[in-house]
């Protein structure tokens, strides 16, 4: 769909711009129908699919560890449940867990801060208290934030956190 405003192409197509071929993940209404099951099948990207969000962090830092660039691909209420691991392996330990969140439920074009689901609001706020620098997408143009976002995650060895605020197409 050419004229949707956001299409899983430019956010796959940044995500190998920053020389991402693993892609940790759990299923994320968001970013599954479109962006997950085309990443699947794209022989540039080897699909790793855990159980836990957490379990993502440690397999995303395992992979830095051995020289290798990966993102986590989750829904915020993923994120929120992995605060701890987060925190400690990726903040504290210096790890570049770049983290490809959707936010299921945000409407459109509001900022999560005003949006009507708590969980949402919650998330930016959260990220700041952590130092974690954040990236709402929500168009296409939006998605040349990528790339870059996730280049200076592993330049300053720190995480980061690509917010998905609409369904890809």
């Amino acid at each position: 769909m050419a004229d949707y405003p956001l299409t899983a192409a430019a956010i796959s197509s940044e995500i190998k711009r920053a020389g991402i071929h693993f892609v940790v993940a759990l299923p994320d209404r968001v970013t599954s129908q479109h962006l997950l099951k085309g990443m699947l099948s794209d022989g540039d990207f080897h699909v790793v699919q855990v159980c836990k969000e957490d379990e993502g962090v440690s397999v995303c830092s395992g992979l830095y560890a051995a020289g290798k660039r990966s993102v986590l691909m989750m829904q915020y209420t993923g994120l929120l449940d992995s605060i701890n691991s987060i925190r400690g392996i990726g903040v504290e330990g210096r790890f570049p867990v770049c983290m490809v969140v959707g936010l299921l439920g945000k409407e459109p074009d509001v900022a999560p801060t005003n949006s009507k689901k708590y969980g949402v609001k919650i998330i930016e706020p959260i990220l700041d208290v952590m130092g974690i620098e954040h990236y709402l997408v929500e168009r296409d143009a939006d998605a040349k934030k990528i790339g870059p976002a996730i280049d200076k995650a592993f330049a300053e060895s720190f995480p980061v956190a690509v917010l998905i605020g609409r369904e890809p197409r």
